[in-house]
């Protein structure tokens, strides 16, 4: 059993994400940072279908009833057990451990994976919570949640996962990248975008060079985590794990995967710049990070 000592403001249960219910207009959720919830869920010896917390607002706090290997991972976070140990590293606390976590200004999502897993109920086939349709609700202080049985011990902690939030997001062209002319589709990979304000685990939204596409209705299509949306100001908005499942936008360009957290972590005024790759850079950018894990 874990309880929590201290919430934070939006902080959940998240583990893959609930496939196959996009046609009830149902997200698939999961993390909002894929990388950063994996190396997390491999630190500990978890499956990646394994559930952990994705923790919004530090600080957060918990203790665990019984010693087990944790791992903490996301932006500009620290950790204390007892006394300050390091993120991204697999940690051995003992039963009753006050586990701390803080960060900074641009701390967006946390990822906090016990050995064992998060073993809520599930709902629809998944543990993640998505609170808006009343699956699964955020974290509150004395909520406790039970957990299965731990894969790693004490010998395992130590490994690390090295990983920086720095350089530029790779994405591929859109399925509507038909609807800008060139000028625009190459102001879109070479210009500077600011995060706004206004962003949430439903998407980012962008501030800058307008790259707003040609006149005309389109009917309205299917969506996915990364996918990046122009409405017809011309401030494109990236979708993550909560998206609607269907929009009436043009998507001029789509995030890879291994990228996504590079964008769900940014901060409010921070900026970012596009690169275009093709499929193929895609599958080799996301099998290298996945490869990263193999020490983990």
């Amino acid at each position: 059993m874990i309880r929590i000592e201290r919430a934070g403001f939006g902080s959940s249960v998240q583990d893959r994400g609930r496939s196959g219910h996009a046609r009830e207009g149902v997200p698939l959720s999961g993390p909002a940072d894929p990388f950063a919830f994996r190396a997390a869920q491999a630190l500990v010896g978890n499956t990646p279908g394994d559930a952990a917390i994705e923790a919004v607002g530090l600080p957060f706090s918990f203790r665990c009833e019984s010693s087990r290997i944790i791992a903490v991972t996301g932006r500009d976070v620290a950790l204390t057990v007892r006394d300050p140990v390091p993120a991204w590293t697999a940690v051995f606390v003992r039963a009753g451990d006050l586990v701390t976590i803080s960060g900074t200004a641009r701390s967006r999502y946390t990822y906090v994976a016990v050995s064992g897993g998060i073993a809520s109920e599930p709902i629809l086939g998944s543990r993640s919570a998505y609170p808006r349709a009343g699956l699964g609700a955020f974290l509150r202080p004395g909520d406790a949640l039970a957990l299965g049985r731990a894969r790693r011990s004490a010998e395992d902690a130590g490994n690390s996962v090295s990983f920086e939030y720095q350089g530029d997001v790779a994405a591929m062209p859109g399925p509507h990248l038909g609807r800008f002319d060139d000028e625009t589709v190459a102001r879109l990979f070479g210009a500077a975008f600011t995060v706004g304000a206004e962003g949430d685990r439903q998407g980012v939204r962008l501030e800058g060079a307008a790259v707003a596409p040609r006149e005309g209705e389109m009917l309205t299509c299917g969506v996915i985590a990364g996918a990046v949306q122009v409405p017809r100001g011309g401030q494109p908005i990236v979708l993550l794990a909560d998206h609607q499942t269907t929009g009436g936008y043009p998507i001029i360009a789509t995030v890879i995967s291994a990228d996504l957290g590079l964008v769900a972590q940014r901060a409010p005024g921070e900026t970012l710049h596009f690169y275009r790759v093709d499929r193929e850079r895609a599958l080799f950018l996301g099998r290298e990070r996945v490869a990263s894990l193999a020490s983990a």
